[in-house]
């Protein structure tokens, strides 16, 4: 179907209440169907590249951010701009290398646990936002920066804070291109 001319396209928004509503039963239909804690993080992973990789270009068409020129300012991008855009939360930025290539993105506040207490002891394992990650690391990709994305801490596990740790696997220098 087409739609008429001079019909702008309406942008519809879901509540957040549902959006993690919706995401627990996606969580809680995973833990059913796998056995393995470790098989559910794989699949959630897998999710949220999948989610990255297709995000990543609303983010740049709605963002109207530059190139990054370091990978400090590409954590600061993540946490100040993505997350606040997406997830409503703007978490801290620590580096945790000499190197400058590892970060930390420090939750107060995970929206994604809002409706959750604690994990079931049988699923100590389970990391339950793993989702993120994916989606971090697929965005990542589609703007050739390769890096691993992993949960460091998580208050679901008993911790503090939660913290998603990112290691962008190239040097800076690596990423410089000769001309010829």
């Amino acid at each position: 179907m087409s739609r008429p001319p001079g019909r702008k396209q309406e942008n519809y928004k879901i509540s957040r209440e549902l959006f993690v509503l919706t995401y627990g039963a996606l969580v809680a239909q995973l833990c059913k169907d796998y056995e393995k804690d470790e098989d559910v993080n794989t699949c959630l992973d897998r999710m949220g590249y999948g989610i990255g990789i297709r995000l990543i270009d609303d983010f740049l068409a709605h963002s109207a951010v530059k190139k990054c020129r370091s990978y400090s300012e590409t954590a600061d991008m993540i946490a100040q701009v993505a997350f606040k855009m997406y997830l409503g939360v703007t978490p801290s930025v620590s580096c945790s290398s000499a190197a400058g290539n590892e970060f930390s993105l420090i939750l107060d506040k995970n929206p994604l646990v809002d409706f959750v207490e604690e994990l079931p002891a049988e699923r100590a394992s389970l990391c339950y936002c793993n989702l993120l990650c994916g989606v971090i690391r697929g965005a990542l990709e589609m703007v050739h920066l390769a890096a691993e994305v992993t949960f460091l801490q998580d208050r679901l596990k008993g911790d503090a804070v939660t913290e998603i740790g990112i290691t962008f696997l190239r040097k800076a220098e690596d990423r410089k291109h000769k001309r010829n």
